[in-house]
């Protein structure tokens, strides 16, 4: 079982998502072979979906034949659930003729969540989910990057084990 620790510092974020192979093999896969290596990636709260911690992976983390690759919906959402860790994919040009395509980490803490943007409904596919004994913990540290700003949130693969 593959498991994510996402953590940011100033929030006291630090909670552990279980990842759902099984669900959503491609963009596991994707996200798994990202995470080899540990990565910084900015955080914000968005603006549109509603209680989410949006984290855009910056196009210069991604090698040119990776950022080619489209992503399927798979194990899809239009509507995630506190915990959900999803994966959305935007091709390139289709969000403001921006010429790179866009892979977003979306860290959902609350209800009434909605994968609608300028751009329309766009469906995410849920990759992850966090452990339930954490999602009081992840409400309150992203609650406070909400208040606080943007910042940079960790990711980075973990052992995990099947508790």
């Amino acid at each position: 079982m593959s498991v994510v620790r996402i953590t940011e510092e100033r929030s006291g974020l630090d909670v552990e998502a279980v990842l759902l192979a099984e669900r959503a093999p491609v963009n596991v896969a994707f996200l798994v072979a990202h995470l080899a290596t540990p990565r910084l990636i900015p955080g914000l709260h968005a603006m549109w979906t509603g209680p989410e911690i949006s984290c855009p992976i910056p196009p210069a983390q991604l090698a040119p034949d990776v950022a080619a690759t489209a992503l399927p919906a798979e194990n899809a959402t239009l509507t995630p659930e506190a915990g959900d860790l999803v994966l959305a994919y935007v091709p390139a040009r289709t969000w403001g003729g921006s010429p790179d395509p866009i892979f977003d980490i979306g860290l959902f803490y609350g209800p009434n969540a909605r994968m609608l943007f300028p751009i329309g409904w766009l469906a995410g596919s849920v990759v992850g989910k966090v452990r339930p004994e954490q999602r009081a913990a992840l409400a309150e540290a992203c609650g406070r990057i909400r208040r606080s700003g943007a910042c940079e949130v960790r990711f980075a693969l973990t052992a995990g084990d099947a508790s």
